[in-house]
């Protein structure tokens, strides 16, 4: 390996091929010279110089080529370039089983829009500045039939992205050094243990401007201008060069994203068209007339919500809080729900559609015979057992005793973790428990309700709005903390292969994050509120606490707002964390060069510079969008207005997450990936539940149905006084009565104010009133509506699953016409390959025969003669 003199480089900062200018660079390696460090320890020093340079001869064994220069601006750094000839391409690519071009494909076809061409022309990407990839017919590559492939150039046979594939996948397998017989190998421990800096294929060029090499394709300059630019944002994703750029990984990521905000577009209209429902009908919504009625609502006292400090308070102090739950908590929201429950289904069905499609256009549909084993699972495979199928010997890890005890370990692990995170929502609830009286005694107390703070901010709006920001903070702090665990429990547990083991870390990161994330929102929904008892025998909560009631607009608008800022403050926090982090990280690189002039800064030095994507990859981008999702289907009942918000962000979102990709960090090592994984089933799962919640929270957490059971059955005879069906005289029918001399304190001194002459006061519940045969027990209208709840939810679960069965057996997985193009693809490139080994082995047999014929010949000419 030779180094590369400042003068041999000669200021060409876009250069991406070796000194000579023919052998391309297709990875790059750097590390900090020992003897230049300032902190110079001999003996760790010597060792990893021993690493690197064993690691590096054996990489020229395995027959890559390598060259090294120093840093323009930093004399310690050497960068190692890494070019992999054509016989070592050709090896490994067979070894991978990577799909090669045959032929060129006239069977594939792209699906366009005819007949609103004129309208989809302004969105799509314009094909003049993006020209579409010529489609072939593929197969696994084999040395021994190279001649069948379609060969023109073997500098452009292996695409950059291919070619940086092969050389990662050798990286990776390499070894530096046996120890105790073990061998260390792969370049993700050498950069971990600080041997090398970073390891990465190479921008092909400068984002915002084209490479000066005229035969330079020039694609990242072409994704930021028609992708990442702001100006790009109505445009559809270039779905194609994305793909060819940064690998099919990285390309069903966003191609997932797309659709998924597209199908959030007619979520979002009918959410809308719901809200608007619900906001120009409040002012006909008649139990919010009547709370506010000064005579009706103003006259109702309302028994204290704590024991000794909370006072007693006018019914029409919620006015404001009743107003705005009118929006929410309509029959229009019930509709919503209903609507949401068929769309998540077609948006997953139509998306397993779109899915097959891409795999067949990106030839990925027989990719789980390609994948390799993980090197950090070679490296445990210890053990000799013979293969059920194969009956030849192979190595794995561990037996299958062994097998068993991680799996064991493993999973007692993960319920661990998980019934830490309910200890810290536990710790919230105490919390809410322990502030509602804090708060009910430094808000103000006047029980007309005329303070302008207590109309607009209750002590239980006040103690569910810090709760929720303090669940926020607590969240982001322990999803730092699970993010470690998962990891370790994940490299314990030692899947096989790449996909495996993103699908294990996947499923446990997401139980870490779904009982994190939405275990408030399930109390707020399912808990708070239930389990109160009445004023004069409330329920404690660990012999304590007195249980927390709902804010007197009901729990429907608690749950609106916790929604609201923890899916605000999340997409807040997602943003700092994702696009002013590693942009102010850059900025203060730029700051900290030496030179600092890009003029005369190489590629390979410019990309050092900016943020690694690290080995998790788009991991934290799906479980993102994941989480979001979640939000939107589980508890869209209480919040209409959630698919917009998330239609919104997601369109920021794919900009932005385009824009960090293409300027802020560092290529990716294309990867490919067949569909997005154990995320699939996870949006299954998430959808089966959201029915169950968003019918739970329309029956146990609003108050439609108790409304209905009065509307139909209590407001007419034998139980109401009207002659026709009225929602007149719900609000004084619905709530209890509680004698004040009944409280069980009352030799403690007396601290609620406003009481005047009054000796009973109201509450939340249907209960017997004082001096019936049953007081306080529970009334004929709550069985009615338990009853009329478990119906509904019985019916409303019964008919979405219902078209979600219909809607998933009507809709096949895969088109008929991808069917059709999968099988003909496969027969004709069966065929291909048939024919060409057909005609080899003719004209074999046809030069065997010559030969034959031409010695018979000579053997029975003398005869006759």
């Amino acid at each position: 390996m030779r180094m590369e003199t400042l003068e041999e480089f000669n200021g060409k900062p876009d250069s991406l091929f070796f000194t000579d200018g023919q052998r391309r660079i297709d990875f790059v390696l750097v590390y900090e010279d020992e003897s230049k460090k300032e902190n110079n320890k001999k003996g760790t020093n010597e060792k990893q110089k021993r690493k690197r340079q064993a690691y590096e001869s054996n990489l020229i064994s395995h027959g890559l080529q390598l060259e090294a220069t120093r840093s323009v601006s930093d004399d310690k750094l050497v960068f190692v370039k890494v070019h992999a000839p054509w016989e070592v391409l050709c090896t490994y690519a067979e070894i991978m089983h990577i799909k090669l071009p045959l032929k060129p494909n006239d069977l594939k076809t792209r699906s366009t829009f005819d007949t609103f061409n004129w309208f989809t022309k302004v969105l799509r990407v314009n094909e003049s500045v993006i020209k579409p990839e010529q489609e072939f017919f593929t197969a696994p590559f084999e040395k021994s039939r190279m001649n069948d492939f379609y060969i023109l150039d073997r500098d452009s046979f292996f695409n950059p992205a291919t070619r940086s594939r092969i050389v990662y996948f050798i990286l990776s397998r390499v070894k530096y050094q046996v120890m105790n017989n073990v061998n260390k190998f792969g370049i993700n421990r050498l950069v971990s243990s600080g041997i090398y800096k970073a390891a990465f294929p190479l921008h092909d060029c400068k984002f915002n401007y084209k490479s000066e090499d005229p035969n330079c394709p020039s694609e990242r300059y072409l994704l930021y201008r028609e992708w990442a630019h702001p100006r790009s944002i109505y445009k559809k994703q270039p779905l194609d060069l994305i793909r060819k750029y940064y690998g099919e990984k990285i390309g069903i990521y966003f191609a997932w994203l797309g659709y998924y905000t597209q199908m959030l577009l007619l979520a979002a209209v009918v959410g809308v068209a719901c809200f608007l429902y619900g906001y120009l009908n409040q002012d006909n919504c008649t139990w919010s007339k009547e709370v506010c009625d000064p005579d009706i609502g103003g006259q109702i006292l309302m028994c204290p919500q704590c024991d000794r400090l909370c006072p007693f308070w006018r019914l029409n102090i919620t006015c404001e809080s009743s107003k705005k739950l009118c929006i929410f908590d309509s029959f229009g929201t019930l509709i919503f729900a209903v609507f949401m429950g068929v769309w998540v289904t077609l948006f997953l069905e139509f998306w397993k559609r779109r899915q097959a499609e891409l795999e067949y256009e990106w030839d990925t549909v027989e990719l789980q015979q390609e994948e390799q084993p993980r090197p950090e699972y070679e490296a445990q495979c210890n053990h000799v057992v013979i293969n059920e199928i194969t009956q030849e010997e192979e190595r794995i890890p561990f037996t299958t005793c062994g097998k068993c005890i991680r799996i064991t370990l493993c999973a007692s692990a993960v319920f661990f973790w998980i019934l830490l995170i309910i200890a810290s929502v536990i710790g919230i609830i105490v919390y809410r428990l322990s502030v509602f009286i804090v708060f009910s005694t430094t808000l103000p107390k006047n029980p007309n309700g005329t303070d302008p703070i207590q109309k607009y901010l209750t002590p239980q709006m006040a103690t569910s709005i810090t709760a929720s920001i303090i669940s926020f903070i607590i969240i982001m702090i322990l999803n730092t903390i699970y993010e470690k665990v998962a990891i370790m429990i994940t490299n314990f547990e030692l899947p096989r292969t790449q996909t495996d083991y993103e699908n294990s870390l996947t499923m446990k990161m997401f139980l870490f994050q779904f009982v994190n994330y939405y275990s408030s929102c399930f109390y707020i929904a399912f808990f708070k509120g239930k389990f109160v008892g009445y004023p004069g025998d409330p329920v404690y909560w660990l012999g304590k606490y007195r249980n927390e009631e709902c804010d007197p607009g009901g729990c429907l608008l608690e749950l609106t707002t916790q929604l609201t800022i923890i899916m605000g403050g999340k997409a807040i926090w997602n943003n700092i964390q994702e696009v002013l982090l590693p942009w102010v990280m850059n900025l203060i690189g730029r700051y900290k060069r030496v030179s600092g002039s890009e003029k005369i800064t190489p590629r390979w030095e410019q990309d050092y510079h900016l943020q690694p994507m690290g080995r998790l990859g788009l991991f934290y981008e799906y479980l993102e969008m994941i989480i979001q999702f979640g939000f939107v289907t589980l508890f869209v009942a209480s919040f209409p207005l959630a698919p917009l918000l998330a239609l919104v962000n997601n369109i920021l979102e794919i900009r932005v997450d385009a824009w960090k990709l293409t300027t802020q960090f560092r290529r990716m090592v294309p990867e490919k990936a067949q569909d997005i994984g154990a995320w699939q089933p996870i949006m299954q799962g998430i959808a089966i539940l959201a029915v169950v919640t968003n019918a739970m929270i329309i029956a146990f957490t609003s108050d439609m149905i108790p409304r209905l059971v009065y509307y139909w059955s209590f407001s007419i005879p034998p139980y109401g006084d009207h002659t026709y069906y009225t929602m007149d005289g719900y609000i004084n029918n619905t709530l209890s009565v509680f004698n004040i001399t009944d409280f069980k304190n009352t030799d403690k001194e007396n601290p609620y104010i406003g009481l005047g002459n009054y000796t009973l006061c109201r509450y939340r519940d249907f209960r017997n009133p004082p001096g019936h045969p049953q007081e306080y027990k529970h009334n004929i209208y709550y069985w009615h509506v338990i009853a009329a709840k478990l119906a509904f939810i019985i019916v409303m679960e019964h008919v979405i699953y219902s078209v979600k069965f219909f809607i998933s057996y009507a809709i096949p997985d895969v088109s008929k016409i991808t069917k059709s193009k999968i099988k003909r693809e496969k027969y004709l490139t069966q065929k291909l390959l048939h024919e060409s080994h057909l005609k080899d082995l003719t004209k074999n047999m046809g030069l065997i025969a010559e030969r034959i014929g031409g010695v018979a010949d000579s053997s029975v000419r003398p005869k006759l003669e």
